[in-house]
């Protein structure tokens, strides 16, 4: 299953490095958040804070399936930022138009690629 691992390395890096991005670049991160959600730098914050844990979790095999189950909440729970972006592309002018529509697509497959890179072998539905 050496493509399983490739794509949970890369699960990995997508979390590790947008948890990192969010404390060092959180004036971006809170461009993205709705202006209707309150307490939007705390949520910037806080989001990146369990992008990281959820990252450390996938390294860890006992944790692996739990933390994969918590990323996949939290992409589905940072969907109306990517909702805001495609639907204000005037705000958000050096990301060309496809590129915020493909966001959204690429969340589906993100959500995709943390289910199946965090089944134990032999795991059926």
């Amino acid at each position: 299953m050496a493509i399983k691992k490739i794509v949970l390395a890369l699960v990995v890096l997508w979390f590790a490095v947008g948890g990192v991005g969010h404390f060092v670049a959180p004036d971006f991160f809170m461009k993205i958040v709705p202006p209707s959600l309150p307490y939007r730098l705390e949520a910037v914050y806080v989001s990146g804070f369990f992008e990281l844990l959820g990252a450390a979790g996938l390294l860890v095999a006992a944790l692996r399936r739990a933390a994969g189950l918590g990323l996949i909440a939290l992409t589905v729970a940072v969907t109306p930022a990517n909702v805001y972006m495609w639907a204000n592309p005037d705000l958000f002018p050096a990301i060309p138009e496809v590129l915020l529509a493909l966001r959204l697509v690429l969340q589906a497959a993100l959500i995709a690629a943390i289910w199946w890179s965090t089944q134990r072998p032999g795991h059926r539905r």
